[in-house]
């Protein structure tokens, strides 16, 4: 029994491993928006397996639950740094990218509140606990078509220039927005002369061998600065 719930634990952080090591090719073929639809589908179909698991009095579909919810979020840590930071005006860049940690420690402790035996957390009411996490998700499903694809994944990826100023116009409003284009297109340049190296290539880099150090350092030890508990 606590080896099945040790599994049930962990098998979130083997999806998550998968999720994220595949989102760079996914998103590169099919664009920052069209990943984050189908990933809230993934996330909804976890959800409700999960919370089908007990009147199909069956713990398998809480292990595959939890794989795919794993999946789902490996993918989304990445796609909503890019998402947002591409959609946001330069001047709001960094904001916008930091509410992504704001909200996860938010979603942390409002799943930790809500799994008090007072509340979801009971014999009766866990099951829609763990179907909870569709809920963010069906949100997004349903909010994200009326925003456009990521202005430099159109014009990058997609060489498509009046989609991408469409885009800006749709995001940032009416306004003379050739700078940010031009910025863009430097970008692009520089990428055709920069090799993408995969993690294993990353890893015996030697020339980033102090930032990862340092990377792995603060992501290991964030766990332990009280923010979970705040």
């Amino acid at each position: 029994l606590l080896f099945l719930w040790s599994i049930t634990v962990s098998i979130f952080g083997i999806g998550g491993v998968l999720g994220s090591s595949g989102s760079r090719y996914l998103t590169v073929k099919y664009g920052k928006k069209k990943c984050l639809l189908c990933n809230n589908l993934i996330m909804i179909v976890a959800a409700s397996i999960m919370g089908c698991s007990k009147i199909a009095q069956s713990f398998e579909m809480i292990l595959i639950g939890r794989f795919m919810c794993g999946v789902s979020a490996g993918l989304c840590v990445p796609l909503h740094h890019q998402y947002v930071g591409e959609i946001s005006p330069k001047k709001l860049r960094g904001f916008a990218n930091s509410t992504s940690s704001f909200f996860w420690s938010l979603g942390k402790a409002v799943g930790q509140i809500s799994g008090q035996r007072e509340l979801l957390g009971s014999k009766s009411l866990w099951p829609m606990l763990m179907a909870s996490c569709g809920f963010p998700a069906l949100v997004q499903l349903i909010t994200l078509p009326f925003f456009p694809e990521s202005p430099p994944y159109l014009l990058m990826h997609k060489g498509d220039q009046e989609g991408c100023k469409k885009a800006i116009r749709q995001l940032w409003g009416e306004g003379h927005h050739q700078a940010e284009i031009d910025d863009i297109m430097k970008e692009k340049a520089t990428m055709k002369n920069t090799k993408i190296l995969s993690v294993l290539e990353l890893v015996k880099e030697p020339a980033f061998r102090w930032q990862l150090y340092m990377i792995v350092i603060l992501t290991a030890t964030i766990q332990l600065c009280g923010i979970n508990a705040v």
